[in-house]
């Protein structure tokens, strides 16, 4: 696994290592550290190198270029010897950035098979994060290094059929693509028993990544909104990202420091208890471009959890949700949003038929039912297809 991102935080890719390993499979992970973190550990038999420390302050496309550019090297280098040293069957290379695939060019010249993992559709994501047309140089090149990251890679992984059909359509090459969606696995993410809270409070709960595309400061605002009408409302928010320090001094400004914390970003076990405590679970993405398109994988997580969400009704949330299943507000429509959290604060019976919806729901789409389609694209990847292994095998 090489991924720009913090191991112990990235559902996707813990669950697809952790998974490998469960079933005998030996697994390396080339990753991001944290300041106070070592730059090796084995995290549930999975051999996590940290590579390069960060810090999420990037103020403008140079300086996150800067770091992605920094960590290719420094993956690339470490792949090199490692394989030279005792060579991988399969590399899966997480994207942001996609040019992340051509680490692997040694490994890959000798052998070594490479899937590409789209979490997020790069050149959309980037026009989103520092605001720049579709239409522009920057954009059209990200689109040609998508396409040829597609190209070099023997397989392409997708985050959601969206994007799935648009990568295909624009990579001319549909064939090497499969969507897996952020099932979450139930080792984690489980049910846990109903318990009325006894302080009367009302808990709500963000956990992710603090961009603006991602809307956490419409809760903010919501919140403020709310005011008197739910005295007892309670947000809790834990991420990493660039919003930090803006949606502070938001909470700072309205006067919210007793009603709402801000987190950092914690592993992914603590989350999932935190996640399974609270009342509601937010999901307030802008319809805009990336926004639009992106799956949050914390939907599923909070139905796994058995907690009822609310979320934007963003192009991406409607193609997978219907009414019931999960709550919807009108995406940046403030006091809609403060409309939906005041409904099922006054309607706990409405909260708890999302609640069964979701866990009957989970019950078909967790990682368990549906690890299956990934590790069979591992072992055809690496063995071949089944029909190519009898042929072998017979002869």
């Amino acid at each position: 696994m090489v991924a720009y991102t913090f191991y112990e935080t990235d559902n996707r890719v813990r669950r697809y290592a952790e998974t490998l390993v469960r079933r005998g499979d030996e697994v390396d992970a080339i990753v991001l550290r944290r300041e106070e973190q070592s730059s090796f550990d084995i995290i549930k038999g999975v051999n996590v190198y940290r590579i390069q420390r960060r810090v999420i302050d990037e103020g403008g496309p140079f300086s996150y270029l800067v770091k992605l550019l920094l960590f290719f090297v420094r993956s690339m280098w470490l792949l090199t010897l490692r394989h030279a040293k005792r060579p991988y069957d399969l590399i899966h290379v997480h994207s942001v950035p996609d040019f992340q695939v051509f680490s692997t060019l040694f490994p890959r010249l000798m052998g070594a098979k490479v899937i590409l993992d789209i979490h997020d559709i790069v050149p959309e994501l980037y026009a989103s994060k520092f605001r720049i047309s579709e239409r522009s140089l920057p954009f059209r090149m990200l689109v040609l290094m998508e396409k040829l990251s597609v190209v070099y890679s023997n397989h392409m992984i997708v985050a959601n059929h969206l994007w799935m059909e648009r990568l295909g359509c624009r990579s001319g090459h549909p064939e090497k693509c499969t969507t897996i969606l952020n099932y979450p696995d139930p080792v984690i993410f489980r049910s846990q028993p109903s318990k009325p809270r006894q302080d009367g409070e009302f808990v709500m709960c963000y956990p992710g990544t603090l961009s603006w595309h991602q809307g956490v400061d419409l809760i903010i605002d919501a919140m403020a909104r709310l005011g008197d009408k739910a005295p007892n409302l309670r947000l809790i928010i834990f991420g990493d990202g660039a919003e930090r320090e803006r949606l502070t001094a938001m909470v700072k400004d309205y006067g919210l420091g007793d009603r709402v914390s801000i987190g950092g970003g914690i592993p992914i076990e603590q989350v999932a208890s935190t996640m399974a405590s609270v009342d509601l679970g937010i999901e307030p993405k802008r319809k805009r471009s990336f926004g639009n398109e992106a799956l949050s994988t914390k939907i599923l997580e909070f139905m796994a959890v058995g907690v009822p969400v609310l979320a934007s009704n963003t192009r991406i949330n409607r193609m997978y949700f219907e009414d019931g299943l999960i709550g919807f507000f009108e995406s940046e429509d403030i006091d809609d949003l403060a409309a939906g959290i005041l409904r099922l604060i006054e309607q706990p019976a409405c909260a708890s038929a999302m609640r069964e919806r979701g866990l009957k729901f989970i019950e078909e789409n967790n990682w368990n039912i549906k690890k299956h389609e990934y590790l069979d694209l591992v072992d055809g990847l690496v063995y071949g297809t089944v029909e190519e292994r009898v042929e072998v095998e017979t002869q």
